[in-house]
């Protein structure tokens, strides 16, 4: 503990960056920021690291969580060495006095925060949705409503007028169609992938929104009236911020680990990551593709093109074709007298995601 007093005295960033404004924070609220930012950047490099050690098909709520970390990270490090605020008079004076020039006083508002918000909330918002299965179309206009709110509590923290509530407002209303993307189609869609994956969206669900709820809170207190000191504001929006994102990372993370990550569809769409398709070996390189195709597998490559040996034949799911080298030597033209093929369209090579709806019929 006294080694913590210690490392809390030797703080010096007020001094080496001053304060901007009249009302701003002290030594003790730049500590506590410190605090945060070092359990930011701890649990986004515990969860890094976690990722790298899943298989590649499981990583992306590991990689969501350590970006969301890691900008947080950034974030409290600038707060904490007090960079990242401009000043704005108070609507409200709450006990400061006013100046010899009769102009209220200027409070910091801390723009770096917001910036921090607007790369990690629509992050937060992507690691919950992609959960419930959503369509894309409904993720990014849930997407768009928050970057509404978060910009929106921007700008009306840049008010010195009674037009920032207005700002809030708008904010407000935004937030709560999140709300009603994440509660009503979003549980529905969740429920359709099973009770594991039901059971990890309505818990992650209940923390985000349970937390979200006291943002606009804080915001009103503080950036909104001026009802609360920054170090109180600060330590207001770091226990927000880390139950928020450390503990929300952690709890979500470990909800996920009984579901089943191929229900989701998250896999790359890039045939060449992977081994395997549904339709059977995928060539990793030419070599590759040769000796395949040496041992009769299919690889894509059509018999009659002058890449393929004379008179072979190459059964795919769905087509089957024979014949001798187009004289051309052009891949996909054929012979046509001498091919047959159920795809419906001649001479065709069916593309991957057809092979695979074929293979599955």
């Amino acid at each position: 503990m006294d080694q913590l007093v210690s490392l809390a005295r030797r703080n010096n960033a007020l001094d080496l960056n001053p304060t901007v404004a009249q009302i701003d924070i002290t030594t003790n609220g730049s500590s506590w920021l410190w605090a945060v930012f070092s359990v930011m950047a701890a649990t986004g490099l515990g969860c890094m690291v976690w990722g790298m050690k899943m298989s590649r098909g499981e990583r992306t709520f590991h990689y969501l969580s350590a970006a969301i970390l890691a900008t947080a990270s950034i974030a409290y490090f600038s707060m904490a060495s007090d960079l990242g605020a401009t000043p704005i008079r108070v609507e409200f004076l709450n006990g400061a006095f006013v100046g010899g020039d009769g102009l209220y006083p200027t409070r910091s508002i801390w723009y770096a925060r917001y910036i921090d918000w607007t790369i990690t909330t629509p992050l937060l918002l992507l690691e919950l949705l992609l959960v419930s299965g959503l369509p894309l179309s409904t993720i990014f206009v849930t997407i768009f409503f928050d970057l509404v709110m978060i910009i929106t509590g921007l700008i009306g923290a840049l008010v010195q007028s009674r037009y920032k509530w207005g700002f809030f407002t708008f904010g407000c209303v935004a937030m709560f169609y999140v709300f009603w993307v994440i509660w009503v189609p979003g549980l529905k869609s969740a429920s359709h992938l099973g009770a594991e994956f039901k059971k990890s969206y309505l818990t992650s669900a209940a923390i985000l929104c349970g937390l979200w709820f006291l943002y606009p809170i804080a915001w009103g207190l503080a950036d909104g009236s001026n009802q609360i000191s920054p170090d109180g504001e600060m330590v207001f929006y770091g226990v927000l911020d880390l139950l928020a994102k450390p503990v929300f990372a952690m709890v979500h993370l470990f909800s996920l680990r009984k579901c089943d990550y191929s229900s989701l569809h998250l896999r790359s769409g890039k045939f060449s990551d992977y081994d395997t398709d549904f339709a059977g070996p995928t060539p990793r390189s030419v070599e590759d593709a040769k000796r395949m195709e040496a041992r009769g597998h299919h690889t894509g490559v059509l018999p009659n093109s002058t890449n393929a040996p004379a008179n072979t034949t190459t059964t795919g799911a769905g087509a089957t074709t024979t014949g001798t080298n187009d004289p051309h030597g052009i891949i996909g033209h054929d012979n046509f007298n001498n091919v047959n093929t159920n795809a419906g369209n001649p001479g065709i090579e069916p593309a991957p995601a057809m092979r695979q709806t074929n293979a599955t019929q």
